[in-house]
């Protein structure tokens, strides 16, 4: 096994064919299609599932194509290092989308200008599909709602949200869950920490909300809640940032459920400079909690 394969490989998984692969990293087809097999031959498993035309991953692939990106991106971090460069490359950045779309938009714009050969992508979801591609290897951090109890990642505490229930402009108080019990919520897809944090709010005052409508942004929830068409869960920050905000009545969580943290998390051990320097900066601007 070496550089070569691995770069192939990864090239071929992300692209689902030869002959797309084969175009990305200027090769031709038929030495591709050896190296995989090469590769194969020497793992001992099939990495693919082949269906006419295209390449699916197959269970060891999707496994492998994990830990090939991190040494790809390991063997990246070390030449750099040992040539005493700057950070440069991709920098896969994951976040949930209030926090994009709120507290991150100055910070990354201070780190595009301090690094500029470093090229951010930056993808958006719930917290489950972010830390999903850290471990996976897509993404080299993300900002969660944390902390995040795995063993294979580490990450430091940065921004302290304030979680309130949105409701139609003339609803009565929200103090418990009681009061809502049987109200149609609005929330993103079964693996959003808000969601999973909204539905144990209700259910530890013994109430349940009525149906559940997945919404894709906020800016959705916002003008179904205004219709008065049932509840959301949101951080303050994310609600007065959207125009229109005025025309809901907005009641905090009860205390224990009222503050959440927002996490960069990464995998354990990761080596990137293009990370180092985003924590430093984090730090110089005092948004990592001590």
């Amino acid at each position: 096994m070496d550089l070569v394969q691995l770069e192939i490989f990864k090239a071929v998984a992300e692209q689902g064919s030869i002959s797309a692969a084969a175009q990305l990293i200027h090769r031709v087809p038929s030495n591709l299609t050896t190296r995989i097999k090469q590769l194969e031959q020497d793992l001992g498993v099939e990495l693919f599932i082949r269906e006419k035309s295209r390449l699916r991953l197959s269970p060891a692939g999707w496994n492998f194509l994990g830990y090939t990106r991190r040494i790809l991106d390991l063997v990246q971090e070390a030449r750099a290092t040992v040539a005493g460069e700057e950070p440069q490359g991709a920098f896969a950045l994951g976040s949930l989308e209030s926090t994009a779309a709120v507290r991150i938009p100055a910070l990354l714009a201070a780190y595009n200008q301090k690094h500029t050969k470093v090229e951010l992508d930056l993808s958006t979801g719930p917290s489950g599909t972010m830390i999903e591609g850290v471990l996976s290897g897509r993404l080299t951090a993300a900002f969660v709602d944390g902390p995040v109890l795995h063993s294979t990642l580490e990450g430091v505490a940065v921004f302290e949200e304030e979680m309130v229930v949105i409701a139609p402009l003339h609803h009565a108080p929200i103090t418990r869950g009681q009061e809502v019990n049987g109200e149609n919520i609005y929330t993103f897809r079964s693996n959003c920490s808000y969601r999973h944090h909204f539905e144990r709010w209700f259910s530890q005052d013994g109430a349940v909300p009525g149906k559940i409508f997945e919404i894709e942004s906020y800016h959705g929830m916002l003008a179904c809640v205004s219709a008065g068409a049932g509840v959301a869960l949101m951080p303050r920050s994310m609600l007065e940032s959207m125009p229109g905000f005025a025309a809901v009545s907005v009641w905090p969580l009860t205390e224990s459920f009222r503050i959440l943290h927002t996490w960069l998390i990464w995998r354990r051990g990761t080596v990137s400079q293009s990370l180092n320097s985003f924590v430093k900066l984090l730090e110089e601007r005092a948004l990592v909690t001590q």
